[in-house]
């Protein structure tokens, strides 16, 4: 697949032709790019179509392996993400990305700079990388996310990296969309006590240290090593292994993916692939089934009920509870 970019405002009209959503996702699945854009493209915008699309595309989904990228500003995720994209590809992996860039507090757009670091692979028909925004999703994710992985696995990706914005302590969303949670650190960038404080030490799978060419490295890797034997961990629990890269040039990127190959390998056997996806489609069920009950709300009027049970609770002739049985009673018939 050829390497696409942009993220379009959600509502935003497109003036496109109608949409035949079997033949798009027929041609997504023969791996045509346009056809991948045009789906992750009405996923964001939350197209009226969209669940035509998820059907469509739910009996092809499942294949891939989903892994999270994260870390904090400056570790390099987009180099990093760009020299594993390079190893993949040497075994022959199909691999997609999706980069989610924080949005612009104006537009409402991803700031995409950095994307240019992953140009090494735009002529590759066997790699998709698109960014996406955010828009203001303090977890690091935006809430398209998910189903956008939809598309690329069910396009045929055996391998899908979801990249975030790292945004610190907030950033932990990614190990419930991700199958593994890479996580990133650098010198300099905070030690493995530091890490721990941001609350990285429960969410990762596998620990790379990146830019290990630079002073202070080992200590970092030290430091890690002594946090995470703090951790209580089962008997027959994943080991997260700590690794050394060099991005850049590409030095012990081979070593993560054959981490990343292990772990893979460990959840199937375990049984935790199946659990893991079963935590995120419940997840995905109650966010859309909340969604839902949103947006009844505002067709039935109910926004105008809300505010006058709000009232009411402020004061104090009715408690929230009873309030939100009320509201509930109105949109659940």
């Amino acid at each position: 697949m050829a390497e696409q970019h942009g993220t379009p405002t959600a509502g935003r009209p497109r003036g496109r032709s109608a949409v035949a959503v079997p033949e798009l996702v027929e041609r997504a699945r023969s791996g045509d790019p346009r056809s991948v854009a045009r789906l992750i493209s009405l996923v964001e915008d939350a197209s009226p179509l969209l669940r035509e699309v998820m059907a469509a595309l739910a009996p092809y989904a499942g294949n891939a392996i989903t892994v999270g990228i994260t870390g904090a500003p400056g570790v390099g995720k987009s180099t990093s993400t760009n020299a594993l994209v390079t190893e993949l590809r040497k075994s022959g992996k199909r691999v997609g990305v999706l980069a989610v860039d924080p949005s612009s507090p104006f537009s409402g757009g991803a700031l995409l700079g950095d994307r240019i670091r992953m140009g090494d692979h735009a002529t590759d028909k066997d790699v998709y990388i698109r960014s996406m925004a955010s828009r203001g999703h303090l977890g690091g994710l935006g809430w398209s996310t998910p189903q956008a992985v939809r598309v690329l696995d069910a396009a045929g990706c055996d391998v899908i990296l979801v990249e975030t914005v790292g945004v610190g302590q907030s950033e932990v969303d990614i190990a419930g969309l991700a199958d593994t949670t890479l996580v990133l650190l650098a010198p300099g960038m905070g030690d493995g006590i530091q890490a721990a404080k941001a609350g990285i030490l429960e969410i990762g799978d596998l620990y790379v240290i990146n830019k290990a060419d630079r002073d202070g490295a080992n200590a970092v890797r030290r430091d890690l090593r002594n946090a995470l034997a703090l951790a209580q961990r089962e008997e027959d629990a994943w080991r997260p292994p700590i690794l050394m890269t060099t991005a850049a040039n590409g030095e012990g990127v081979a070593e993560v993916v054959t981490e990343m190959e292990r772990h893979a390998d460990w959840l199937r056997a375990s049984g935790e692939l199946a659990r893991r996806r079963a935590r995120r489609a419940r997840d995905e069920i109650e966010a859309i089934a909340l969604t839902t009950l949103r947006e009844r709300w505002s067709s039935l009027g109910s926004h105008e009920s809300l505010a006058g049970l709000a009232v009411r609770v402020a004061e104090g002739t009715t408690d929230p509870y009873a309030a939100a049985d009320e509201l509930l009673d109105t949109v659940v018939t």
